[in-house]
């Protein structure tokens, strides 16, 4: 007997927590507004273009779980009985959508500043490339992509800026040319010659 009735509590125990879960978990749904001076598409493969003052950016939402609605001045991202997973991906959709509303509108920012003790470097743009001369007296030039859609400008010899509107390409190409002045076989607490990121406006 007493077998019996610890299998049935058990039992209980585990369909209340089910049915608790279910309760929890029913629906996510999150909007992102549409600025009033923007434009917005929503083709049938999920391709979201999106116009603005500053120009034009396109990028495909696709998942057989995860919905995209557009209705007036709102994008609309919603996913049923989302698993963890699911609603992370819902997040990443409204944070995408976001950038591509501030890229139009606003653009972005990344400041960076050579520094250089041992030997003067100097800094150039040629094309899609950005080009360190004499780092560290090296007689190959480093160089690091610039990529589509972002501008790079040098200014009092030493401060870049990397401007666009595409988020992810402007991060990238301010990574990349941070990234080429990395010190190797040194000790970075003695040699910190390069280039740095300031700030992200």
């Amino acid at each position: 007997m007493m077998q019996k009735t610890l299998v049935s509590v058990v039992s209980y125990s585990l369909t209340y927590i089910e049915v608790n879960n279910m309760v929890k978990l029913d629906r996510i749904e999150k909007s992102v507004t549409i600025p009033e001076d923007v434009n917005v598409s929503l083709s049938e493969d999920g391709v979201v273009t999106i116009t603005g003052p500053k120009g034009k950016l396109s990028r495909q939402f696709l998942s057989p779980v995860v919905d995209l609605f557009h209705e007036g001045s709102e994008l609309t991202v919603r996913v049923d009985m989302p698993r963890r997973k699911q609603a992370a991906l819902a997040g990443t959709w409204v944070a995408h959508l976001n950038n591509m509303v501030r890229g139009v509108t606003q653009g972005f920012t990344y400041n960076l500043k050579a520094f250089y003790s041992h030997f003067p470097m100097t800094l150039a743009q040629k094309g899609d490339k950005f080009i360190v001369n004499n780092y560290f007296g090296e007689r190959v030039p480093r160089t690091a992509a610039i990529l589509e859609g972002v501008t790079v400008k040098i200014s009092k010899k030493v401060e870049v800026t990397v401007t666009g509107i595409d988020k992810e390409n402007v991060g990238q190409t301010a990574a990349n040319i941070e990234r080429c002045t990395t010190v190797k076989n040194r000790d970075r607490r003695v040699f910190q010659d390069g280039i740095y990121l300031l700030n992200k406006e």
